[in-house]
């Protein structure tokens, strides 16, 4: 049976469904939490340095290769003209997409913005990212993103408006990877999607989304004191993940509202619409 978000991710899996039917247990990624908002690691230092080199070697290793490959066949197909073309087009079809999937992923873990934390405020259902990233949802849509490329994201999210899935990573082991897929309200039409937890082996690819589950619809089962922050180290935690990372004045200050109305004075009070 296909998602019924559309348009549908390569690699679907599974669509996730909300409540409080999942295990509580925190995982490894929650970074901090109290009893109004948590925050979870999305990239850990070890994912980013990974992928950087894999995905460098690979945009570095590109042009040599070809060349070689070129030089190589050269020599064989040289009486044969038609052949030789439709060798080129392929190697150039071949070098445009591992372009556009090396270079965006490349940025992206460079200025990934100390593991990209997501935050969830359940007083007043709002979940906020900041993240730095090459292109969106929209460029598979529109490939000329790729030439004006969005560097930055920050947002305010309605959790509604957020349905999770399960895609699978097609990786030598098998990964699942879980994506909020942002829906215009009310409908299923996907506008957007957002990284919630990457690199899952089975059963693990569902445990930060329900306790997220959990957490949102105020569970008491929860322990908030799993993370490498606890509750009361709020300040630690937005010295070291938060501070000089580009988060607005009003969002940190709206990470610990404690209702729609208090969100709403919080805006008024910084002018944000």
């Amino acid at each position: 049976m296909p998602s019924q978000y559309r348009p549908q991710l390569l690699g679907w899996i599974d669509d996730l469904d909300k409540g409080t039917n999942y295990l509580s247990g925190a995982d490894d990624r929650l970074l901090y939490a109290n009893d109004n908002y948590c925050a979870f690691l999305r990239k850990t230092s070890s994912d980013q340095i990974f992928y950087l080199c894999i995905f460098t070697i690979v945009f570095i290793g590109l042009i040599p290769t070809i060349y070689l490959i070129f030089s190589l066949l050269s020599d064989l197909l040289y009486k044969n003209e038609s052949l030789m073309s439709l060798i080129i087009i392929i190697a150039q079809i071949a070098s445009f997409l591992a372009i556009y999937i090396s270079i965006p992923e490349i940025y992206q873990n460079l200025f990934t913005r100390r593991g990209c934390p997501i935050i969830f405020n359940r007083k007043t259902n709002k979940v906020y990212i900041n993240e730095s990233y090459f292109f969106n949802f929209t460029s598979f849509k529109n490939p000329i993103h790729f030439l004006q490329p969005n560097k930055k994201r920050i947002k305010e999210y309605d959790w509604t408006d957020l349905h999770g899935v399960v895609v699978h990573n097609f990786s030598t082991y098998s990964l699942n990877t879980t994506i909020l897929m942002v829906c215009e309200p009310g409908t299923h039409k996907t506008i957007d999607h957002v990284l919630l937890d990457p690199l899952r082996n089975g059963i693990g690819s569902y445990q930060v989304w329900g306790w997220v589950n959990n957490f949102m619809c105020f569970n008491d089962l929860i322990s908030l004191n799993d993370g490498k922050y606890t509750w009361e180290q709020e300040t630690p935690f937005k010295k070291d993940i938060i501070q000089d990372q580009g988060w607005p004045e009003w969002m940190v200050e709206a990470f610990n509202a404690l209702s729609p109305e208090h969100l709403s004075e919080i805006k008024q009070k910084y002018h944000v619409q």
